[in-house]
């Protein structure tokens, strides 16, 4: 069973205390939908441009931007593979939450199948590695050296499913979702279950445990920044030593870090929004607007390709035709979007 050591001193304490702080900041920040839609599509090209770039990826931040629009670029195939499959990944971290599905190791494989797409060969996509595994440093002219050797391959099922029943257990225990979001980063990168996409599956798995407990913070952080930023730092806090077997068992460095990174993040996010919150109509009014997340993900499409139908919509929501004309209607009636043509050709452009 896995049981996880670690205490929490002072600062870190008080740092939590100030990321519960920021959240209810957050959550109530009224702002206008293009505010929102533009900070959430910085969010997620942030996040998929620093969790690539630690493992090597080529690609720089207007590069990334352009995949997420969906738009063609002259870089290596592998690099934009990295980054559409990261992108298809937070993709499928939102379908998981929005259906509230518990996390299992089914899940884990599937993140897991979707940052590799095209990268592994069939048998390594998506499943538990077979055979043993090393992180190595390789240096021009100087012997590759071995810093790191997980545990056997035998043991990893085993280990997962200690870990994904601790996760569950966790809920029950009221630990703090960004404790176990840094725990679970942490024994994903100690147990190294997959023979490539270790440090990525960690890090969207990590995501995914905050936005599934309530700290999604309305998609609008990107803690791969923090990890990123000072890669040293990262590497040295995230170190458990040479081998899974004698490894550092006391996660508080860790935690400590990873508490510290995301108060950072969290910390900008709130000075960004409440310089937002309030939209001045005219002299004397001030208007608060909100949507939801499924309008706000309509308005992102539209934003970014200047039109979107109801066939656009199913795509994006991942629902049936019936909801997305459901969805569509709802915005035309506020008077966000008007239809354009008729029939099977209609579509939608913003009002």
């Amino acid at each position: 069973m896995f049981r996880p050591k670690y205490t929490i001193p002072n600062k870190m304490v008080k740092n939590l205390m100030m990321i519960a702080e920021a959240k209810a900041v957050i959550g109530k920040a009224r702002i206008l939908p293009k505010q929102e839609l533009r900070l959430r599509r910085e969010a997620t090209i942030r996040m998929t441009h620093h969790s690539t770039e630690i493992e090597g990826n080529r690609l720089n931040m207007e590069q990334v931007a352009a995949l997420y629009a969906r738009r063609k670029i002259d870089a290596p195939d592998r690099d934009i593979y990295e980054v559409k499959n990261y992108l298809s990944a937070l993709k499928y971290i939102e379908q998981v939450v929005k259906r509230k599905l518990k996390i299992t190791e089914k899940v884990i494989l599937k993140i897991h199948q979707l940052v590799t797409a095209k990268m592994l060969s069939e048998e390594f996509c998506g499943h538990y590695r077979k055979g043993p595994i090393f992180v190595v440093r390789r240096r021009l002219g100087i012997p590759e050296e071995v810093l790191y050797t997980g545990p056997d391959a035998k043991k990893v099922p085993k280990l997962m499913a200690d870990l994904v029943n601790w996760m569950q257990k966790s809920v029950k225990d009221e630990v703090n979702p960004v404790i176990v979001a840094g725990i679970v980063h942490q024994e994903i990168a100690a147990i190294h279950p997959f023979n490539d996409g270790n440090g990525r599956t960690a890090r969207a798995l990590a995501t995914l445990v905050l936005y599934e407990r309530g700290y999604d913070f309305r998609h609008l952080f990107a803690l791969e920044d923090y990890y990123n930023t000072d890669r040293p730092s990262y590497y040295k806090a995230i170190n458990v030593g040479k081998n899974f077997e004698k490894r550092r068992t006391d996660l508080t460095p860790w935690l400590e870090y990873f508490v510290e990174g995301f108060r950072q993040e969290i910390d900008n996010v709130k000075k960004e929004i409440t310089q937002l919150s309030l939209h001045k109509v005219d002299g004397k009014i001030k208007s608060k607007i909100y949507f939801n997340p499924d309008q706000l993900k309509i308005l992102d499409f539209l934003d970014t390709f200047g039109r979107i139908t109801a066939a656009d919509v199913e795509d994006v929501l991942s629902c049936p035709k019936r909801t997305a004309q459901y969805q569509l209607q709802r915005l035309k009636k506020i008077k966000m979007i008007k239809q354009v043509g008729k029939g099977p050709n209609s579509a939608y452009v913003a009002n």
